[in-house]
């Protein structure tokens, strides 16, 4: 089983912002496979189901983000799920809002929610697919930009990105990462 995690924070309050694109990428594959995100277990929102031919486990961590790790070694523990079982799915602040990029393996890059994971499940050698945000803009605090909606002209750009999303995930499974690195980075 691939066990496939958006990062991002619980709660209306967050929903919608940069931080939680993670959240928004596990809904769009949920919906564009049909699988119900209706589990509550081991802190996080999970669905299961089949994508590219691969059975799959999608959640939501509830944990909020630099704490994800909690989440994702209990998911990992439980399921006996292999670090090369794990894709994560986050935003990126250094990538142009809308643009992907997945790696096999690497840093945290700055981010809390990959540093949590890295941190909790021992290892930075798992895949994660980052999604751009947009950087922040001179004179505005981290946090303050990345728990902040998208601008109107930056909207179509994430929607596009989701969409993409439903196309890259198969791809990986199906054919591994340096096909979908091919054709989506």
């Amino acid at each position: 089983m691939i066990l496939i995690v958006g990062l991002g924070n619980p709660g209306r309050k967050y929903a919608g912002t940069r931080h939680n694109v993670g959240f928004d990428a596990v809904t769009a594959l949920a919906d564009a496979f049909g699988i119900n995100l209706t589990g509550n277990e081991l802190k996080g929102v999970s669905g299961r189901g089949v994508i590219g031919g691969k059975r799959v486990l999608l959640v939501q961590p509830q944990t909020f983000m630099n704490n994800s790790g909690e989440c994702v070694r209990a998911f990992m523990d439980f399921y006996k799920i292999p670090p090369e079982d794990l894709l994560v799915l986050c935003d990126d602040i250094s990538l142009e809002p809308g643009k992907l990029r997945l790696r096999t393996k690497g840093s945290a890059g700055g981010h809390n929610g990959l540093k949590s994971i890295i941190e909790h499940i021992g290892t930075s050698v798992f895949a994660r697919l980052r999604i751009g945000v947009g950087e922040k803009p001179f004179g505005w605090d981290l946090a303050d930009h990345v728990l902040a909606h998208f601008p109107k002209e930056q909207e179509p750009l994430i929607r596009e990105a989701l969409k993409t999303i439903t196309e890259e995930v198969p791809l990986y499974l199906e054919q591994g990462a340096e096909a979908a690195m091919n054709k989506y980075n």
